[in-house]
């Protein structure tokens, strides 16, 4: 080991007066001085006093001789160096080394052992110097403490090392002027530094010591860290040779193209470098030459990386190559720390797979749809297989497919996120506007979303445990959380879900309240008012129904064939009643005529319900009932009567045809003559009863598919079935998607809604606020309305207009600067 500074020893001054030592003859006290220092150097003093020579020395500065000592010691040392250990270095120079540096071409052996010499023959002189004036500066303690301190010297041996620096160093090499020992050094390192980045072996510790030595050494008498001879000369060189290697490796690594070759090639290049400074070279340069690295390999080649075509970011997110992927974030956080090109380039990817996703589901549901099961018959026996459940329409498929596909990719980026990219939460803020972007780009997302939690409701959370239901409707929330248009997704879940409720169709409904309990948290209470209405109206209805029956019972009514009757009575208001009918336009005014008996039923509990609710008006919806009727066929083996499980329209139709003689028919313009059911509703209704395969409870001539209006209807005495109970569902109108028109219906009727939402919150803002500018009430009105939609501003300023108009708002301010005030 190298020693940098030196001991202090425990001489002590002699305790004697000036007048002791006699007269002083600095000639006679130098010579013996010299002696000794000669001694010093050539490895002799062993037998030497030192307490003698501190007394010389001693003896020189008392008398006033420091000035003179102090010189004759510089001098001294300087033609030591100068002649003794300056010539040694140079004889052990190897020829080669010279002629490498003016341009010949060695070996990678040869340049090694070349090198190494001028090192070992460096090393030794300069532990040698530092040995050797740790001894001289003992001697000279007294000088340094008190002549050196007064006069602001710098110690001897600090001098000494500027003199080494100076004429060790610096000094041309003979018949080379402009050659020096310290230019050939540095040259020396670097191409011991590069052998090491090319994976040869050089002598590290032997690195060190050079490298210890420059920091020993500065460039001035003031020892400060900033001017050690290391970091003014050697380390700007090699952070120079640094950058053109690490310019030219990542040149070669692009031309490679392999983007996860370059990341780890460029992390272990960081590394080894700072290992390289730990162990070879000093700490110093360690935090500069990361930048070097970071700035040369990293930072210029990284982005052309990230978008490489063949094996980027896209590649490697495609290919679950989580590793890299690991590396790539590690390089983007060295360069960017908000890592936008990192980011950029996995939004774009999630965007481009979410528009195939949804370039998909549209193909899908323009595709040919799968014919569906007209109906389904159910068997009461318990130990009897279940009827298979009939198989999703195309449109339906398609929506249930998108939203388990978004959910898919939403899974596997929450993956990359937490496994690759340590949940970092700039891009994961990129990824959720990435998913909000393709899913809102998808004009169906709210539709789609909610026929998935329909799909999930009625049937595919059965058997599933509670753990298994949560997740999966907290997935879902996860996807209504990036819909912008909360209130369109709203309209379709009220939709779906009024069919659940009242065709008792959901499997559970503590999970259909759990729902209600988890939109509440992500979008509000103001979101689920009208859909936990819904839920208290079904609940209200149980109550009702219980107290009809009662009061029928109280009225003693001795009628056994007296039909039953389950109402659900349903807030207008809070029910989407357009949206549960499958008529349109003037058909949906038309109300279905009831057979007497049945309308006998419905008055009764009309009187009974207006009796207690005076001034309520009540309209009955007979699309939306269901019905258990009792059906006698003739040619039935075994016991002739099923009972069968129809909606209520079908059961309206059927009771047609107990006054009909055996062989009549009813046409179809006869039957929604006497139905007055709408065409739509009546068309699907007789195909479930005349055309499904399993459920012919009608004849139709002539026989077809489709329903027409000249078609006949026969009561079908050759029915059979094995099942006593036959439930016969109404064949969908079409698909439970909607087409074209009844899309435009809906986005009218929201924009309808919109628009008075948009109304009621510019006067709630303006009656809080009374007056406002016009900006301002621009920016507080989208920020209430953000939460459900995206407000337009054209249509914000209308709506002001309009409220203007109506006296609800004044103008004030002039044209320039507009401002509203509030009218009370």
């Amino acid at each position: 080991m190298m020693l940098a500074g030196r001991g202090r020893g425990k001489i002590r001054p002699p305790r004697r007066t000036l007048n002791d030592f006699g007269e002083v003859d600095f000639e006679r006290d130098w010579k013996s001085l010299s002696n000794s220092l000669l001694e010093i150097h050539t490895k002799n003093a062993s037998k030497l006093s030192f307490e003698e020579l501190y007394r010389n020395a001693y003896k020189l500065v008392l008398r006033k001789q420091g000035q003179s000592l102090y010189d004759k010691v510089k001098d001294f040392e300087e033609d030591w160096l100068a002649n003794e250990v300056r010539p040694r270095i140079i004889d052990k120079l190897p020829s080669s080394l010279l002629a490498a540096y003016h341009g010949t071409q060695l070996t990678v052996n040869e340049k090694r052992l070349a090198g190494e010499k001028l090192l070992r023959a460096l090393k030794a002189a300069w532990e040698d110097h530092n040995l050797c004036m740790n001894m001289t500066t003992d001697v000279l303690m007294y000088m340094e403490r008190v002549y050196c301190s007064d006069n602001r010297k710098p110690s001897i041996f600090n001098a000494s090392m500027g003199q080494f620096r100076d004429h060790v160093l610096r000094t041309p090499i003979p018949n080379r002027e402009s050659l020096t020992i310290a230019t050939l050094l540095y040259r020396v390192i670097l191409d011991q530094i590069q052998m090491d980045r090319d994976g040869d072996i050089v002598n590290t510790a032997l690195l060190r010591s050079c490298a210890y030595m420059l920091e020993g050494l500065y460039e001035t008498e003031d020892e400060q860290e900033l001017n050690k001879l290391y970091i003014t000369s050697f380390e700007p060189e090699f952070l120079a040779a640094s950058k053109e290697y690490y310019q030219l490796e990542g040149r070669n690594l692009v031309a490679k193209g392999d983007a996860g070759n370059f990341c780890k090639h460029a992390r272990k290049a960081a590394t080894d470098e700072q290992d390289r400074c730990r162990s070879t070279l000093s700490t110093l340069t360690a935090p500069k030459i990361k930048a070097v690295v970071e700035d040369e390999l990293v930072k210029r080649n990284l982005p052309e990386m990230i978008l490489h075509e063949s094996t980027g970011v896209k590649f490697m997110l495609d290919n679950d190559r989580l590793s890299e992927l690991e590396m790539i974030y590690e390089l983007s956080s060295w360069v960017d720390p908000k890592k936008e090109g990192l980011k950029n380039a996995v939004q774009n990817r999630i965007v481009e797979q979410g528009e195939d996703i949804n370039s998909a589901a549209k193909d899908l549901s323009n595709a040919q749809a799968v014919k569906p099961t007209k109906a389904d018959a159910d068997k009461d026996d318990e130990g009897s297989k279940s009827v298979p459940a009939r198989p999703l329409n195309q449109q339906t498929a398609a929506a249930i497919k998108w939203v388990d596909d978004v959910l898919q990719l939403k899974d596997k980026y929450d993956y990359v996120l937490a496994q690759a990219f340590q949940s970092d939460q700039g891009l994961q803020t990129g990824f959720t506007r990435s998913f909000s972007d393709f899913i809102n780009g998808f004009e169906r997302s709210s539709e789609y979303l909610s026929l998935f939690f329909d799909e999930n409701m009625k049937k595919d959370i059965k058997g599933k445990t509670e753990t298994e239901v949560d997740t999966l409707l907290d997935k879902g929330i996860t996807l209504l959380r990036y819909i912008s248009d909360k209130d369109m997704f709203e309209r379709y879940y009220k939709k779906h879900l009024s069919k659940r409720l009242l065709m008792k169709k959901s499997v559970s409904m503590d999970a259909e309240r759990q729902m209600i309990s988890k939109m509440k948290l992500e979008v509000g209470n103001t979101f689920t008012q009208r859909i936990e209405a819904m839920f208290r109206d079904i609940s209200v209805s149980e109550g009702l129904t219980a107290s009809y029956k009662k009061h029928i019972r109280d009225l003693g009514d001795a009628d056994f064939q007296r039909a039953e009757l389950d109402v659900n009575v349903l807030t207008a208001t809070m029910w989407p009643m357009e949206a549960m009918s499958s008529s349109h336009g003037e058909e949906r005014k038309l109300t279905c005529i009831f057979p007497p008996d049945v309308d006998r039923i419905k008055q009764s509990f009309e009187k009974f319900y207006l009796n207690k609710h005076s001034g309520r008006q009540l309209t009955w919806q007979g699309n939306m009932g269901t019905a258990e009727l009792r059906a006698y066929f003739s040619e039935m083996k075994g016991k002739k009567q099923r009972e069968l499980n129809v909606s209520t329209h079908m059961m309206v139709i059927l009771l047609l045809f107990n006054d009909l003689a055996p062989g009549k028919f009813l046409s179809y313009e006869e039957i929604q003559a006497r139905t007055n059911i709408p065409d739509n509703d009546l068309k699907r209704n007789l195909q479930s009863l005349a055309v499904a395969p399993k459920t012919r409870i009608l004849v139709k001539e002539p026989m077809s598919k489709d329903v027409r209006r000249d078609d006949k209807f026969y009561f079908n005495e050759k029915f059979t079935s094995p099942f006593q109970r036959i439930k016969i569902g109404v064949v969908a109108s079409g698909n439970k998607v909607e087409d074209r028109d009844e899309r435009q219906e809906t986005e009218k009727r929201v924009d309808l809604e919109r628009g008075q939402t948009i109304e009621a919150a510019i006067v709630r803002t303006m009656k809080q606020r009374k007056e406002l500018k016009h900006q301002r009430l621009i920016t507080e009105v989208i920020q209430q309305l953000s939460a459900r939609f995206s407000p337009d501003v054209n249509l914000l300023k209308k709506k002001i207009e309009s409220l203007i108009e109506r006296e609800y708002l004044e103008r004030v301010g002039d044209i320039d600067r507009p401002a509203y005030r509030y009218v009370a």
